[in-house]
């Protein structure tokens, strides 16, 4: 068997390719086969998994870090849970010849086995078992004539590989490929450079190239040094690095003057409004991105945010360098993980029959045309769209999907989850910031974050991800695929719909056509998107419309506070009506007493203090009142008033709240800071 083993990798060395070896039994006969199968050849071997006795352990949580670098023979150790997204990224930094060895546990009980793994994505409170997702990966390592299967109790068969040309690796200079883009680069006067390409494809190559054949200053920078160092690499260290950041700060106070190209290594995974900034400020900027999904990006990189550039190029590589066309570990990998870009969907004519048909998640294994070409939708529309999705898709609870058809191919999806359903006393502690319980993301959060303690005991339906293919938008698919799952579930008693995104007027106009009203706001703007994300919900239920009614018009009162801390105009009407009332009071025992953020409190804080006159000055709650002014400066005001750090801050805005509602209404503070530690029975409320 060792023989075959060695004589397997090479062959694979002269063919230039990888193979995947998967290991199925107890763990510790796993590992002893890696023992002795590692011994028999050299190289890196490296183990990505959890920690174990093994010096050299990556755990799967930081295998983003490899990307970039490159390592002969690895293990993968997925004996307790499965992060898909870890192998992928390990496969893309393993050089021609090398073997990936997969533990998994015994072959038949595997799918029904809790994957650790779950615990990122299913929203439960412990490790589910995956079984959809474990038979799709079964089906496609045994489905591959290249792949090998070693059982315990069983010994291995080495099937051979197909005749292949023996390879050439890469001797320093560029493929045609490469050579090609490269001189449209040399060339270029003015602009933003984007090279896309799957792993191994040669773009960290083709920027150190460029580097090399650029006699002005070069500036690099990278989500991770580590991974960007073979642009300079090949380019000698030339490029001089930056963190994103640091190079922004750099850039701020200085405008660049001399700098020929500026080159961003992996740049869909830098948030989008730093990354719109940075490239202003140079006139040439190369951006190169993978386009595979472990990763979150693809195609929606560059409908999202390229696309939104005054002048941008669009540059492609597709042949493998690192190793060779049709190699058995890639090909594994992008069918069994969706990795590859999608196929582009038939262009219909406007008269093409449509119809909306909702997907039980049990099906999705019968029509596996049917998930690449959802899973695909979803990637090309949402840029941060990766396995972890597939998995949640095949295996999470509280799953329902529609799909709108057209000649038996997919144009719209529709993805929503469940939400809602705790009890009143776990929903109550959610309010108070005490727990935060896996899952119901609008639901808890309008509980956490707005006023309506009890949103979470409703149950609901959040829209996780909507798409329409791009031949059959503005002919109101997505309102088809929304009104479909209204009436359904409005007809299983579900009180409303939900959804999350990041504010544009346009977004807001398609959800507010829908039916949607806003219920809350947030005061950041989130890293990916540089958007504020918003809720809106979508009444089902004579409690849902209380509820949305209630929230858009604490909406409405909170915004004369609000509007001054976001840099937008959202068409909301600030209300007149600034008194204290009780869910003020409910919302300032919820900071001054219990476990609420402050944010979460902001209007109620305002009134409370206009309505006190400021405790005739600000001396009254000096370190409060200057957050309410100022709520930027935060470190200036621990510096000012000695203390030493956030936490002493927090907690002293909390005494000096405590302290203002009791010189307002002792005996209203009394009331709700009980409240805020027993909720009443429903009889006594």
């Amino acid at each position: 068997m060792l023989a075959e083993f060695i004589a397997c990798q090479q062959q694979m060395q002269r063919c230039g390719v990888r193979r995947i070896l998967t290991i199925s039994g107890e763990a510790t006969w796993c590992r002893q086969q890696v023992e002795m199968l590692s011994q028999t050849l050299a190289g890196d071997w490296l183990w990505v998994g959890a920690a174990n006795e093994k010096a050299n352990v990556t755990l799967p949580s930081a295998a983003k870090t490899l990307l970039g670098q490159e390592f002969r023979h690895a293990v993968f150790d997925a004996t307790s849970g499965f992060d898909v997204e870890a192998l992928a990224a390990l496969a893309g930094a393993l050089c021609a010849g090398s073997w990936l060895l997969l533990l998994v546990p015994d072959w038949d009980a595997w799918s029904l086995r809790p994957d650790e793994d779950s615990l990122r994505w299913s929203e439960q409170p412990a490790a589910i078992a995956t079984p959809h997702f474990i038979d799709w990966f079964r089906q496609h390592l045994l489905a591959d004539a290249e792949a090998v299967l070693w059982r315990q109790g069983d010994p291995p068969y080495f099937p051979p590989l197909k005749v292949r040309p023996n390879w050439q690796p890469p001797q320093g200079e560029p493929k045609a490929e490469q050579q090609r883009l490269l001189t449209q680069l040399i060339n270029a006067k003015s602009g933003v450079w984007v090279v896309t390409a799957a792993r191994g494809r040669g773009k960290s190559t083709l920027a150190g190239m460029l580097v090399e054949n650029t006699e002005g200053r070069c500036w690099l920078t990278s989500p991770n040094k580590k991974s960007s160092e073979r642009v300079n690499l090949q380019a000698h260290d030339r490029a001089e690095f930056f963190a994103p950041d640091a190079l922004l700060e750099r850039c701020r106070r200085q405008v660049p003057s001399d700098v020929a190209w500026l080159l961003i290594d992996e740049a869909a995974a830098i948030p989008t409004p730093l990354l719109t900034e940075l490239i202003h400020y140079f006139p040439r900027t190369l951006l190169t991105t993978t386009v595979q999904g472990y990763e979150g990006t693809g195609r929606g990189f560059l409908l999202k945010f390229c696309s939104s550039l005054a002048e941008w190029y669009d540059l492609r590589l597709t042949d493998p360098i690192r190793w060779a066309s049709d190699d058995p570990l890639e090909r594994l990998l992008d069918r069994a993980l969706l990795l590859s870009e999608p196929e582009d969907l038939p262009v219909l004519t406007p008269s093409a029959e449509r119809e909306i048909v909702s997907l039980p998640q049990s099906d999705w294994l019968n029509c596996p045309e049917l998930l690449g070409d959802f899973y695909g939708l979803l990637s090309s529309a949402h840029y941060r769209t990766s396995p972890l999705d597939l998995r949640r898709m095949l295996d999470a609870p509280g799953m329902h999907f529609s799909a709108a058809l057209a000649q038996r191919r997919l144009q719209g999806a529709l993805w929503l989850v469940d939400e809602g359903g705790l009890d009143r006393t776990l929903a109550h502690d959610v309010w108070a910031g005490r727990r935060r319980p896996r899952g119901s993301l609008v639901a808890q959060s309008l509980a956490a974050h707005g006023g309506q303690w009890w949103a979470p005991t409703l149950r609901s339906r959040r829209i996780s991800r909507i798409a329409v293919h791009e031949s059959a938008r503005r002919q109101g698919m997505a309102r088809s695929l929304i009104d479909q799952q209204k009436t359904i579930t409005l007809q299983q008693g579900q009180d409303f719909l939900s959804v999350s995104f990041g504010y544009t007027p346009a977004l807001w106009q398609f959800w507010f056509a829908c039916g949607f009203s806003l219920v809350r706001i947030g005061t950041h703007r989130e890293a990916s998107s540089g958007c504020y994300s918003v809720m809106a919900v979508l009444p089902l239920s004579e409690a849902g419309r209380q509820l949305a009614q209630l929230a858009y018009k604490q909406l409405q009162r909170d915004w004369p506070w609000l509007r001054e801390r976001l840099d937008i105009d959202i068409p909301i009407i600030a209300s007149t009506q600034q008194q204290l009332n009780d869910e003020d009071w409910q919302a300032l025992a919820g900071f001054a007493f219990a476990h609420r953020s402050i944010e979460a409190s902001l209007g109620a804080l305002q009134r409370l203090f206009s309505e006190m006159k400021v405790l005739q000055g600000k001396s009254a709650a000096p370190m409060l009142s200057e957050y309410l002014h100022n709520p930027t400066d935060i470190a200036s005001c621990i510096t000012r008033f000695g203390l030493s750090g956030r936490k002493a801050l927090l907690q002293a805005w909390r005494n000096e709240a405590a302290a203002a509602m009791k010189a307002c209404d002792p005996q209203a503070t009394a009331r709700w800071q009980a409240w805020c530690h027993a909720l009443p029975s429903p009889t006594q409320q």
